[in-house]
């Protein structure tokens, strides 16, 4: 069974590992070598940073220690750090999906995972750093478990270790709800899978409360857009005054509430899409078409289907209209997914949207041989009756199936045979 690893794997063009999504393709097989260096220097900056901190404690001293779970929180300081239980760890069991080339190794590490219980972390006088929004307590302590970050082994190879000194810290009255984490600053699948149902965990918890503050980003449209939408919904959040999170900035708060991260290894619990569908309805799916074909338009190492084109006779054949959700508003991309039966894209953040399907939808995912990743996979399996295929296209470069899956933004071509022969089967 599959438990907690090197940090949990990104999804989505821009939830890549920050070193890894900017090494250029032809330096991408050093990733390896670069993310160890990364976090060995992290592990050696950090440890002079904890001795310092010791001898000067203060407001700009990094943290003086971490724990990986917040029950050692808790148990740490009990006067300020109370974590507040919701439900009980599981084991989630999913069968592996068909596709083509059938059987796939990736996919046999994912068909049985543990995954965490949920909670709230309340935290006296607590502190929220940087725009990964690291959480730390009264005494200095970093809880890793609502500060995971990508790739790393645990809390001593955190980002937050490579400053020897923090920034500025701007004070908060009153209480303030931390939604923000690593990689929801800019990716739409980040943002709905790992901020919003935060939010949820923190009603199950507190069903009433009216926060006076609320740590979350809002720079993208999309973003402002399903808070627009969630604020009119809740009362509570709509009344909470704004912190956006920055890197130069620090916040601390008097009382400091932390819901978990709802998103473990990206493999969506099913109370997580369950949660995202009830909040955000469909207004009109009835007049969008029915098979879609979700396109990532055409520029290089986007994760695009090169020959596209070669496609668009055989999708027009089987009656699919092309989508570009980028262009797309926020209600309209809920419409477009609710109404669709079939959906075809190539691996990218659009089909996050999947969490609006309506149940016995067909999915046919595309991949780079060097990347393939399990996300939306797992969005899929929580859709009553759905069907998910996967097919994996060419490579001009030797490919070991078994290998690390460092190709994120690898272009894709699929040999339109094999892409006629997947339809069919998805279709029968």
């Amino acid at each position: 069974m599959r438990r907690r690893g090197r940090g949990r794997a990104p999804c989505g063009s821009g939830g890549a590992d920050p070193l890894l999504s900017r090494l250029p393709n032809a330096l991408e097989p050093l990733f390896p070598v670069v993310k160890r260096g990364h976090r060995a220097l992290t592990r050696g900056v950090g440890a002079v940073g904890r001795r310092v901190a010791a001898r000067r404690p203060g407001p700009s001293a990094p943290p003086l220690a971490g724990t990986s779970s917040s029950v050692e929180t808790a148990r740490l300081e009990p006067g300020s750090v109370t974590r507040h239980e919701i439900s009980s760890p599981e084991v989630l069991h999913r069968p592996a999906p068909a596709g083509v080339p059938a059987g796939h190794p990736f996919w046999d590490r994912l068909t049985e995972v543990g995954l965490p219980g949920r909670f709230v972390l309340a935290i006296d006088d607590g502190r929220v750093v940087g725009d990964h929004a690291a959480v730390l307590t009264r005494g200095g302590v970093l809880d890793y478990e609502t500060s995971e970050y990508f790739g790393i082994t645990g809390w001593r190879e955190h980002p937050v270790f490579l400053r020897l000194r923090l920034p500025a810290e701007t004070s908060y009255d009153g209480t303030v709800v931390a939604l923000s984490t690593r990689g929801t600053a800019a990716n739409y699948y980040h943002f709905l899978m790992d901020l919003l149902p935060r939010w949820g965990i923190l009603r199950e918890a507190f069903p009433d409360l009216a926060p006076d503050h609320v740590v979350l980003d809002r720079g993208t449209g999309y973003q402002r857009g399903y808070l627009s939408l969630l604020s009119a919904a809740d009362a509570g959040l709509a009344a909470a005054s704004v912190i956006e999170p920055s890197r130069s900035a620090v916040v601390r708060a008097e009382r400091l509430l932390v819901p978990s991260l709802p998103n473990f290894d990206t493999m969506a619990p099913p109370w997580t899409t369950g949660w995202l569908a009830r909040t955000f309805p469909p207004v009109d799916p009835d007049g969008v078409p029915r098979r879609i074909y979700v396109t990532r338009g055409s520029r290089r190492n986007t994760r695009r289907v090169v020959n596209e084109a070669e496609l668009l006779p055989v999708l027009r054949r089987f009656g699919f209209s092309v989508v570009d959700a980028g262009t797309l508003g926020v209600q309209d991309q809920i419409d477009q997914f609710a109404g669709a039966e079939v959906v075809v894209a190539p691996h990218g953040a659009a089909l996050t949207n999947l969490v609006f399907a309506r149940p016995g939808v067909r999915v046919l995912e595309l991949f780079a041989p060097r990347y393939l990743n399990s996300c939306f996979w797992t969005i899929a399996s929580n859709i009553p009756d759905s069907r998910y295929r996967y097919l994996v296209g060419s490579s001009p470069r030797r490919v070991d199936p078994a290998g690390p899956m460092l190709g994120v933004q690898d272009d894709i071509t699929v040999d339109p045979a094999a892409f006629e022969a997947s339809l069919v089967e998805l279709l029968g």
